[in-house]
Order: C-alpha cells, then structure tokens, then sequence
C-alpha cells in the first residue's frame, strides 16, 4: 500500500504541474492523495522569468517523491506537519507558520508526517516555458 501511494503521489504531482492554469482562471486538481491548487501564474519583470503560486494539500503520510524545480520554491505551511529532504542537507520538519527556501534545481522531497491533512503553500519563480516539475532529479 506504501509504494502505491508513493506511486500515486508522483503520478499526481506529474500531472498536477502540466496543468498550472493562468491567473484569471484559478483551478484545483486533486489526484490521488495530494491535491493541488492553483492559485496564480504571471510573468515577473526579469526576461523570461515567471511566478506560479499554488496551494497543496497532503493527506495523512503521503509523500511527494524526489524532485526538483527550474527556479526557486518558497513553502509556507499553512496547517499540519511537513518533512522536507533537501539534497545535500538533513531533513527539515515544518509545521503550520514555518518557511522553507528551495534553492533552484535542488532535487528534494516532502512527506506528511503529522497526525493529519497537511497544506503549503508553494510559491515557484521559475524560468518560463520549462515544465514546473523534473521526477528524481
């Protein structure tokens, strides 16, 4: 049951971030055990660069496998407790106030180890026209 909801997750993830929805039309995904809302998506003064912001939300125990991001991920958690697994550094509990700045291109990972439902919110500046999310890198 644990390796189908790693698998899930994943697949979530995956799909979730192909489709951020511009700005004016706000959307939710929900696949599996995370499920994500998207909250904004606009192009930032510096060329080429753009902001997605979106709103996650993890079931009990749920892990978003290793990935990384074309651009910085600021996390704020908003409710429960989150561990994050940095490349390079030891894992990091958060819970509800907490922040987190991910570095560009660091490859990470980020489970809920709470008592229950557990929420970021994920703000990405991230180089436009590259997919938002890179599984296992």
């Amino acid at each position: 049951m644990k390796k189908y909801r790693i698998i899930t997750a994943a697949a979530a993830l995956l799909v979730a971030t192909s489709l951020i929805l511009p700005v004016a039309r706000a959307g939710e995904v929900s696949l599996g055990d995370i499920k994500r809302t998207n909250l904004m998506r606009n192009d930032l003064s510096a060329p080429g660069r753009e902001v997605i912001q979106v709103l996650v939300e993890f079931e009990l125990g749920v892990k978003a496998v290793r990935h990384s991001h074309p651009g910085e991920e600021l996390v704020f958690v908003t409710e429960g407790l989150l561990e994050y697994q940095l490349d390079g550094r030891p894992p990091v509990t958060l819970k509800a106030g907490d922040v987190l700045f991910i570095p560009h291109g660091t490859p990470h990972a980020v489970k809920n180890v709470g008592t229950g439902k557990a929420v970021e919110l994920a703000t990405y500046i991230v180089e436009k026209g590259k997919p938002l999310l890179a599984l296992g890198q």
